[in-house]
């Protein structure tokens, strides 16, 4: 797909991933829909440094996890660019519960954590289907994790919900074919400020250590190489629907 002149919407875009999806969505021409639901000065920062790149942004506060909410933000999407073309679904949360510890694991955090992680991707790729249609094209992106793939991360419930969400990519590319594509990523530990906060400094330098020194490629991920597959999927991978890609620099063929 050429992203010129389409319209992208990037949930959670504020900061981190999002932020950089937007960004690189934007330097190509794409008009890109900045969302937040709490980062409203990070969110607003976003949108100018979209608009340094030369494209239109649009600044929607929503909730995905609620449905009004996110058909509400793609209906502002639509309103105010005409169509629609791309989704990238980068919002999620979880808490930090280690996996050992099945009584820290409380209902309401699985609740808080397939709400964003699973139902508001469902929600906004459900909202954003017929416009994509509509526009005899579309692109979606679920960011997943390596948490899904292999059980491992900040929680159980964490890791579930990135599993879940790989197989409603699977789904949903049957479902929403041809006109849409809907794939994956799922990243291994990403060097961002989400991260570092979540685990605290001296665990989350002693895990970045780690992962660097065991994968192939030496490095671990940064925001901007995620953006870069998630382009790629979205540019040039026009047979390519149903997949989740693995980037972690590795780590996973390590042994």
């Amino acid at each position: 797909m050429d992203v010129r002149g389409k319209t992208a919407i990037v949930t959670g875009s504020a900061v981190g991933v999002g932020r950089a999806t937007a960004l690189d969505l934007a330097k190509r021409g794409a008009n890109v829909v900045i969302n937040y639901s709490r980062s409203e000065e990070e969110a607003r920062e976003a949108v100018r440094l979209v608009e340094e790149a030369g494209a239109k942004a649009l600044l929607v506060r929503a909730d995905v996890s609620d449905d009004a909410q996110a058909r509400a933000l793609v209906q502002q999407a639509v309103d105010a660019f005409g169509a629609l073309h791309i989704l990238v679904n980068n919002a999620a949360m979880t808490h930090f519960v280690g996996f050992a510890d099945l009584e820290g694991m409380k209902a309401e955090y699985w609740d808080d954590i397939f709400n964003v992680n699973v139902k508001g991707a469902f929600f906004c790729a459900r909202a954003a289907a017929p416009a994509m249609k509509q526009a005899g094209q579309g692109a979606i992106v679920n960011v997943a994790s390596v948490a899904g793939v292999r059980a491992i991360g900040s929680s159980i419930a964490y890791a579930a919900s990135k599993a879940a969400l790989i197989n409603m990519t699977v789904a949903l590319a049957r479902v929403l074919g041809p006109e849409v594509r809907v794939n994956a990523v799922a990243p291994g530990f990403i060097e961002t400020r989400w991260l570092l906060s979540g685990l605290g400094e001296q665990t989350y330098e002693a895990a970045r250590t780690f992962e660097t020194r065991r994968a192939p490629l030496k490095a671990v991920c940064k925001p901007e190489d995620v953006s870069q597959l998630i382009m790629s999927l979205i540019e040039g991978a026009d047979l390519v629907t149903g997949q989740c890609v693995v980037i972690d620099g590795g780590v996973g063929i390590s042994g």
